[in-house]
């Protein structure tokens, strides 16, 4: 949500929206925004330790993100959306049980 908030900035039109829902067994996030989207140029290397297109940014974010989820067995990606760009993350939803005690 962060970086969706520095990538509207500088725009006229600020959206942020944050969907979650099921898809099959996964528990899906999705975050939206609309600002000016991912150059074709940075997304082939997004998720790359110390790559970033922010001043004074340290792009380890979205690397250490995408390994954490992974580590648990989810996914992180994202796509362009008609404006701006939808990240979007999935982990397997785990039904809670009670536990007699």
């Amino acid at each position: 949500m962060r970086n969706a908030m520095e990538a509207m900035r500088d725009s006229s039109r600020r959206l942020l929206e944050v969907r979650t829902y099921l898809d099959g067994n996964r528990v899906v996030v999705e975050v939206r925004d609309s600002g000016s989207g991912i150059s074709p140029e940075m997304e082939a290397r997004l998720f790359q330790p110390f790559v970033t297109s922010k001043p004074g940014g340290m792009g380890i974010g979205l690397s250490i993100a995408k390994r954490i989820i992974e580590a648990h067995g989810g996914e992180l990606g994202f796509r362009r959306g008609r404006t701006g760009t939808i990240f979007h993350f999935s982990l397997e939803a785990v039904e809670e049980t009670e536990h007699a005690g």
